[in-house]
């Protein structure tokens, strides 16, 4: 444990991202899983503008843009066995790029139901299905579920879903996150303060739904953790923190380990405080949850997590200049790259040395890019549904 607290407190930045022309909030961050000697490890980034950038991860230039116009993108995410990266967008698909290809359109397209309004999705570990949720419409807030391996037989670019679950969610779902293991397992998460944990290989959705969580708050990110990925936690947009063990469902056990409504009052941060959550961090190698949050300055604090509450590790400082959005872990060379509202994009190692000299200047974003910046009205915290 103490080598993975040494680790992370020893992260050092090793590149920032070059300027850009248009400069964006930079909401979500996934780096590829797959390596070309040729072309190195790619980095997508979901911009505030509504598009999603690809970079070369070492040198964190751009190398080509993907709009989803009109509509704006929401989530970005690689494909687990190639060079795909998806989507979802709010002019109800989600689509799918070859990140190495200079294209504007999609290679391959993912058509909702009439009215959907995708604002989540996730790729199955197996490349297999893409679940998306949308926003809610009239009583409906829908998972939308697709086939996404491409058939020799299969030449059409645009598929029509499999089917959709419409009783589980009664509200937005913000957010949808397949196992990293097992391709028939999915957790959903939405304003209405519940966390579904879906087993899609079973033919209906009153049988599908495995359990159900209540975070009693808006759900604003969700995860997998322990061994064999059989825990969830999810952090609210109020900055609350839940944690489930799934290995207690058949037991007299509780399966809630942690639940904190407020954590910014209930963490001890040294020399500072914490202003806001991002989301969680799985250390597979030393068995460990970790949970990201930061400061409205820039400083990123890492804490550990265990059954007894939230401890912090280690504060990341001296890179953004503002609050920061995004971040992706990868545990092949135990690097993080951070994305914020100074429209930065940052690489860390443990105990590295920045590759430049020349220091950026803060690039504090206008405020109308909050347009594209999903804000949740009080009044969604304010709902409260019985387990």
């Amino acid at each position: 444990m103490e080598k993975i607290e040494e680790q992370l407190a020893n992260l050092r930045i090793v590149k920032r991202s070059s300027e850009t022309e248009e400069p964006t909030y930079l909401l979500g961050v996934d780096t590829s899983k797959t390596v070309h000697a040729e072309e190195g490890s790619l980095v997508a980034v979901l911009c505030s503008s509504g598009s999603i950038r690809i970079y070369d991860k070492e040198r964190l230039n751009v190398l080509r843009e993907f709009s989803g116009y009109p509509g704006l993108l929401n989530g970005v995410k690689f494909a687990n066995s190639c060079n795909s990266v998806y989507s979802s967008c709010t002019d109800g698909t989600v689509k799918c790029w070859d990140a190495r290809l200079a294209s504007e359109k999609p290679v391959q397209l993912f058509k909702g139901y009439p009215s959907n309004v995708f604002i989540s999705f996730d790729v199955s570990c197996d490349d297999h299905v893409i679940c998306a949720g949308t926003e809610k419409v009239d009583d409906d807030a829908l998972l939308v579920f697709w086939h996404a391996r491409i058939s020799p037989q299969d030449l059409s670019t645009t598929k029509d879903p499999l089917g959709a679950y419409s009783e589980t969610h009664s509200d937005d779902i913000t957010q949808v996150c397949f196992h990293p293991s097992n391709p028939h397992l999915v957790v959903s998460g939405s304003t209405d303060g519940l966390v579904n944990v879906f087993d899609i290989s079973v033919d209906n959705e009153e049988d599908a739904l495995v359990a159900t969580c209540n975070s009693v708050s808006s759900v604003s990110s969700i995860g997998w953790s322990g061994r064999d990925y059989k825990q969830i936690y999810c952090m609210t947009h109020d900055e609350g923190f839940c944690w489930w063990d799934l290995n207690h469902l058949e037991t007299d056990e509780p399966i809630t380990r942690l639940s904190i409504q407020d954590v910014r009052e209930n963490i001890d941060i040294k020399e500072g405080s914490l202003d806001y959550l991002i989301g969680g961090l799985y250390h597979e190698k030393m068995d460990r949850l970790f949970v990201v949050g930061g400061t409205n300055t820039g400083r990123i604090h890492l804490m550990s997590c265990t059954t007894s509450g939230l401890t912090h590790v280690s504060t990341l400082q001296g890179g953004h200049a503002a609050t920061v959005r995004s971040f992706c872990w990868s545990v092949h060379d135990d690097s993080l790259l951070t994305g914020g509202e100074d429209a930065q994009l940052l690489l860390w190692k443990p105990a590295a040395v920045e590759k430049t000299l020349a220091k950026k200047d803060s690039l504090k974003i206008a405020s109308s890019v909050h347009q594209r910046v999903r804000i949740h009205s009080s009044d969604s915290y304010k709902r409260r549904k019985k387990q």
